[in-house]
């Protein structure tokens, strides 16, 4: 792999921006930021996005790989949770292996919209159904994840699948990137294009302030995870690998081009910690956060947005080049 490919992508701001939230926290600087800012940031990025797929998404319409990528998704959010289940059951209890695995099944909107700002610094365009796929792959892992400590448990006093759906479907991440979509699908572009200077001039600023948030938090976060284990760590190093690769094999197979299967691959080996751990407090309390959380957020998240979007990139492009 071309070496420049991963220093542009580190030298990029909002990587940078995040190893100074990562420093800022090891050596106990008092740099923070207001819950109510993080909140906002992390809204803003689901809204804007969201709203840029449904634009795109209009443009595409709902053609024959449209809809067999929305499908492949689906699967791929389904296939991951249940393999993971069974390999994190070997060392972990039966509501953390069920947590973790909703985890990795689950997705990362921040690493995809990283992955998106990657796409438009190199130039490479992507279709906006990739922005209805990642919204369609939040809550599948979370249902399944549930559904597997359910089966397994001797306990079946827990809160029933109807909570769980609603935790599921109306968490407020998955309103809003769903709702964003809908809207950029209805609305007429030029009433897009009036919101533009929100929408997308600010759009690499607030990623950016945005991961400098997440870098305090990761560097907060890692400190929970020496407990957990060397398998623990590993898992949430060569997850990432695993699930990406089986989604470029999938990608490969409805003949993505590069962008969209950049982005599959993406969704495929992130790891949510926003989404799953608040469906999770509800639905399997009994499992660990000091745990799962740790591991997508401190460490795969890292992985993905330093190293690992640039290698999937280079992968494609070499598998692409044969």
């Amino acid at each position: 792999m071309s070496s420049q490919i991963i220093i542009d992508n580190l030298l990029s701001p909002p990587i940078l921006f995040f190893l100074l939230g990562l420093i800022a926290r090891w050596i106990k600087s008092d740099l923070e930021m207001p819950p109510a800012i993080s909140k906002f940031l992390s809204l803003y990025l689901l809204f804007s996005i969201g709203l840029k797929g449904g634009t795109e998404l209009s443009h595409s319409g709902f053609n024959n790989e449209v809809v067999s990528a929305l499908l492949l998704s689906v699967i791929l959010a389904s296939v991951v949770p249940i393999y993971s289940f069974f390999i994190l059951r070997k060392k972990f209890d039966l509501h953390n292996a069920g947590a973790i695995a909703a985890t990795y099944g689950s997705i990362s909107a921040v690493t995809f919209v990283t992955a998106v700002s990657f796409l438009q610094n190199i130039g490479v365009e992507y279709g906006g159904y990739m922005v209805a796929s990642m919204a369609l792959m939040e809550s599948p892992a979370i249902i399944i994840g549930v559904f597997l400590i359910r089966y397994y448990s001797e306990d079946k006093t827990e809160n029933g699948f109807a909570e769980i759906f609603k935790e599921a479907f109306t968490n407020g991440s998955v309103v809003l990137i769903l709702g964003a979509l809908l809207i950029g699908i209805l609305v007429p572009e030029p009433q897009i294009a009036s919101i533009a200077p929100f929408t997308e001039d600010l759009f690499k600023g607030i990623l950016t302030f945005f991961l400098l948030d997440m870098g305090l938090l990761a560097g907060k976060r890692i400190k929970s995870l020496r407990n957990s284990g060397t398998f623990a760590l590993l898992f949430s190093l060569i997850s990432p690998v695993v699930n990406g690769g089986l989604a470029l094999a999938l990608g490969l197979m409805l003949n993505l081009d590069v962008g969209n299967l950049l982005l599959l691959m993406v969704l495929g080996a992130s790891a949510s910690y926003i989404a799953v751990p608040a469906a999770l407090r509800l639905a399997v309390p009994q499992a660990n956060p000091g745990i799962y959380v740790p591991m997508s957020l401190a460490v795969t998240f890292p992985f993905n947005i330093t190293i690992g979007i640039p290698l999937y990139y280079f992968l494609i492009t070499y598998i692409k080049s044969l």
